[in-house]
C-alpha cells in the first residue's frame, strides 16, 4: 500500500494505477486492509492504509484491479463505557463494498472481544463502475410488494435454477402476471446484503425479508448471484414493460444488533460515531427501532453514508424508495424533526429530490409515530387508512366518518402541509402483520412458529374470522370471507391516494395466522402460486382498470362541497344528505363525486341486509359490486355507479 492523494469516494475506486482505498473512522487509531487470494479463503496480506486527512484513511494498492478480495480492520481503543469497541482480530466489510463473495451468517465468536472471525465474514469484491441508468420518474398509481425469495420459489412457470432470485422476477410469467394486474410500480423489499437475528439459528429460522442489513450497497448473493448487474437486468427490464422498481431500504440500523450483538461492519470501525448513544452515557445504546440500536442519521458521516447508498441504488435504475422506520430519519438530540440533516440533504439534491420517495413514519422511540409529518415531495404509509378501513369492516361502532376521511383522500393527515391524497399510500395489508385473506379468518396472532411462545407481532390488528378461527370448509364461512376480501379491496381502489398491495393478496396468499412471518423463510410465506385464486386476480385487475379510466377516482385533489353541485357530497343510500348526528350509527353511506365531464357514485354498506339506492332507480348504471345479490347495494358490499 502506497501513499496517494485523498480518493474521490469512500470505499475501494478502481483507477489507472490500481485500487484507492478510502475508509471513515474518527476515533480509529489504524486502519488496515485484509487482501485474499482469488477463492477468497486465503488471508494473504495486512496492509495499513499510509495516508489520514481528517477522518478519512487511505492509500492505493498499485497494479490492482476488479475482482480483488479484501476486508478491513481497525486498531483503536477498546473502552465500551465511552463507546468505543474496536477490535483488530475483527475482519470487517467495507460499509462501500459494492459486492461481497458469499451471504451473512451468524456466529457467537462474532460478538466476542479477541475472537478471530477470518473464517466467518464475507470478503469484500472490487468492483469498476458502470454507466449509470437513467430511472423512471413517473409518479406511482398502483404499488405491487413483492418479497424477492418468496414470490417464486413455488411458481412452476419459473425454472428451479432461478426461483427465489430477482433473475426469477423477469421471467414473461411474471411479467404478464403484473401486466394483468395494472402495476405501476413494484416495491421490493431489501435486497441488501443481511444477515440473520442471532436468536434465529438456534431456532432453525431464518431471517426471509432482509429487514436486517450489514452493508447499504451491496447485494446479497443469495437473492443476486451476479451482484448489482441483477439489479441492473431488472430494472432495464421493467422500465421497457412501462414498471418503476421501488427498493424498499433500511437506514435505520444493522444486523450488529445491541451489544451483544456482532462486530462485522460500522462498530468496528467507530462505533461512537456511526450509532446513536445515550447523552449521559456514551456506552448505552439508543433503540429506537427494536432492534437494540439505532444509526446515527443525523452526524455528517452517517449521512454521507446514506446519501451515497441513495445515488447508488438510483445508479443502477431504481425509480425511488420507501424507507423502512423512516422517522429516524428525521431524528437528532431533541428527537423528531422534517428538518433533519438526512431529509435536508434529500430534499437539496438535484437527482434523489427528484425520485420516489416513501416514508413508513414510525419507529418505537419517543414520539416515534409521526404520520403526516414528513416534508414535501415525501409519500408516507397511511397506517390510520389500514386500521381504520378495518374497523370499519370488522363492524367497530362509529366507523363511518373515518372511513369517509380514508375515502376521500385522508386530508386531516397530509392538507395542512399542502400535500394532496398522493402523499397517502394506501393499504390494507403488507409484509408486516396479517395477509389480507387471514385479516378476515383469524380473530387473533397464530405466531407459535416463530420461536417467542406468540409474543411477537401485533396483538390488536382489528383483524376478525367471520364465526370460525383458521381454515374452515365451512359453506357459510368461507363465502363470508370471500366477501369482505372483495369489499376491503373495492375500497382500496375507489380510495383517493395510491394504492398498495403485497403480491399474494390478489389472489389469496395465507400465512396460517402468522402476523409476523419474517423468521418464516419457508412455504409459510412462499407465494402458492398452484391454489390461486384466478378470480380474485381478475377482480383487482377490474379494479385497478376501473382508476385508469375514471380520474374522478385519482385526483390529486382533496374533496370540497363547494359548487352547485357540489364536486363530493355524502349521502344516504335513499339519496339524502348525511347529517352530522348520523354519522355515529352508518352501516352505509354514498359518496358523489361530479366534476364538468363526468359523475360516479361510491355505495358501501357494511350491514347484513341488502339496500336499494335511489340511483338505481334513475337509471344510473353499476360498473361494480364486490358481492353478488340482487339488490341495488348487498349486504358487505362496495359498488361504483356512473350515469346509465
Amino acid at each position: 500500500m502506497i501513499p496517494c492523494g485523498l480518493p474521490p469516494q469512500l470505499g475501494a475506486t478502481v483507477t489507472t494505477e490500481g485500487v484507492a482505498f478510502a475508509v471513515f473512522s474518527q476515533n480509529g487509531e489504524r486502519l488496515l486492509v485484509s487482501l485474499f487470494d482469488e477463492s477468497g479463503e486465503t488471508e494473504t496480506a495486512r496492509l495499513p492504509l499510509p495516508c489520514r486527512s481528517g477522518d478519512v484513511h487511505y492509500g492505493l494498492l498499485p497494479r490492482a484491479g476488479p475482482g480483488l478480495r479484501y476486508s478491513l480492520r481497525a486498531e483503536g481503543p477498546w473502552q465500551p463505557d465511552r463507546g468505543h469497541r474496536f477490535d483488530p482480530a475483527k475482519l470487517l466489510v467495507d460499509p462501500y463494498a459494492r459486492a461481497i463473495d458469499r451471504p451473512f451468517r451468524w456466529d457467537p465468536r462474532l460478538a466476542q472481544h479477541g475472537e478471530e472471525t477470518v473464517d466467518l465474514v464475507p470478503r469484500c469484491v472490487v468492483v469498476a463502475e458502470s454507466a449509470p441508468l437513467l430511472a423512471q420518474t413517473k409518479p406511482p398509481s398502483f404499488i405491487y410488494e413483492i418479497a424477492p425469495k418468496a414470490f417464486s420459489m413455488r411458481h412452476q412457470a419459473v425454472p428451479e435454477t432461478l426461483r427465489g432470485t430477482l433473475a426469477a422476477l423477469s421471467e414473461p410469467s411474471i411479467l404478464d402476471h403484473l401486466r394483468r394486474l395494472g402495476v405501476s410500480h413494484v416495491e421490493l423489499m431489501p435486497i441488501a446484503a443481511w444477515m440473520d437475528e442471532r436468536h434465529l439459528p438456534p431456532l432453525g429460522l431464518r431471517n426471509g425479508w432482509g429487514y436486517n442489513p450489514v452493508n447499504f450497497f451491496a447485494l446479497d448473493p443469495r437473492i443476486a448471484p451476479d451482484g448489482a448487474e441483477d439489479l441492473r437486468k431488472l430494472c432495464t427490464t421493467y422500465a421497457k414493460a412501462g414498471i418503476g422498481m421501488i427498493l424498499d431500504i433500511v437506514l435505520n440500523h444493522t444486523a450488529e444488533s445491541d451489544v451483544f450483538g456482532a462486530t462485522i461492519s460500522l462498530r468496528g470501525l467507530d462505533h461512537a460515531v456511526y450509532y446513536r448513544h445515550a447523552q449521559d452515557d456514551p456506552g448505552r445504546l439508543v433503540n429506537d427501532t427494536g432492534c437494540g440500536h439505532t444509526l446515527a442519521l443525523d452526524r455528517a458521516p452517517v449521512v454521507r453514508l446514506a446519501m451515497d447508498a441513495l445515488r447508488y441504488w438510483r445508479s443502477l435504475g431504481v425509480a425511488g424508495f420507501r424507507f423502512d422506520l423512516a422517522t429516524v430519519m428525521g431524528r437528532t438530540a431533541g428527537g423528531f424533526t422534517p428538518d433533519a440533516p438526512l431529509l435536508a440533504a434529500i430534499l437539496q439534491d438535484p437527482e434523489l429530490s427528484q425520485a420516489i420517495l416513501i416514508a413508513e413514519p414510525w419507529d418505537v422511540g419517543p414520539g416515534g409515530y409521526q404520520l403526516g409529518e414528513f416534508p414535501f415531495p415525501f409519500a408516507e404509509w397511511n397506517g390510520r387508512f389500514r386500521d381504520d378501513v378495518r374497523r370499519f369492516w370488522r363492524g367497530d361502532a362509529g366507523m363511518a366518518g373515518a372511513l369517509a376521511t380514508r375515502l376521500s383522500g385522508s386530508s386531516d393527515l397530509f392538507a395542512a402541509r399542502h400535500r394532496g391524497p398522493h402523499a397517502s399510500v394506501n393499504f390494507l395489508a403488507a409484509h408486516d402483520g396479517f395477509t389480507l385473506a387471514d385479516l378476515v379468518s383469524y380473530a387473533g396472532k397464530h405466531n407459535q412458529a416463530n420461536g417467542e411462545d406468540n409474543r411477537d407481532g401485533d396483538d390488536d390488528s382489528h383483524s376478525w374470522n367471520n364465526g370460525r378461527e383458521g381454515q374452515t370448509d365451512d359453506a357459510m364461512v368461507t363465502p363470508a370471507r370471500a366477501r369482505d376480501v372483495r369489499a376491503l379491496l373495492a375500497t382500496l381502489f375507489l380510495s383517493r391516494g395510491i394504492p398498495m398491495l403485497t403480491g399474494g393478496d390478489e389472489f389469496g396468499r395465507s400465512q396460517g395466522g402468522n402476523n409476523n412471518a419474517y423468521a418464516q423463510d419457508n412455504e409459510t410465506t412462499w407465494l402458492d402460486w398452484t391454489n390461486a385464486d384466478e378470480d380474485l386476480i381478475t377482480f383487482v385487475a377490474g379494479l385497478a382498470r376501473l382508476r385508469r379510466e375514471l380520474p374522478l377516482l385519482t385526483r390529486n385533489g382533496f374533496l370540497s362541497a363547494d359548487g352547485d353541485p357540489p364536486e363530493a357530497q355524502w349521502l344516504k343510500p335513499e339519496g339524502s344528505a348525511i347529517a352530522d348526528e348520523e354519522w355515529q350509527s352508518l352501516d352505509a353511506l354514498c359518496l358523489m363525486l361530479r366534476d364538468q365531464s363526468d359523475n360516479v357514485l361510491i355505495a358501501i354498506n357494511r350491514s347484513w341486509t341488502g339496500l336499494s339506492l335511489s340511483q338505481a332507480e334513475q337509471g344510473w348504471a353499476r360498473l361494480l359490486c364486490s358481492a353478488d345479490g340482487g339488490d341495488d347495494l348487498p349486504a358487505r358490499s362496495v359498488s361504483l355507479w356512473r350515469p346509465g
